[in-house]
């Protein structure tokens, strides 16, 4: 059992990494996007 709760710990801890770095690679794009469209209306 202790075994068991363990790897949920473990699997809950990778879980939360792994949306932290979505995170910030959503919000990198939105950056990049953000950029993109300033720049276009700088053009016009």
């Amino acid at each position: 059992m202790r075994a068991i709760l363990a790897c949920l710990a473990l699997l809950g801890l990778a879980a939360c990494e792994t949306a932290k770095g979505a995170g910030r690679d959503i919000e990198t794009a939105g950056h990049v996007i953000t950029k993109t469209v300033k720049d276009i209306e700088k053009k016009f």
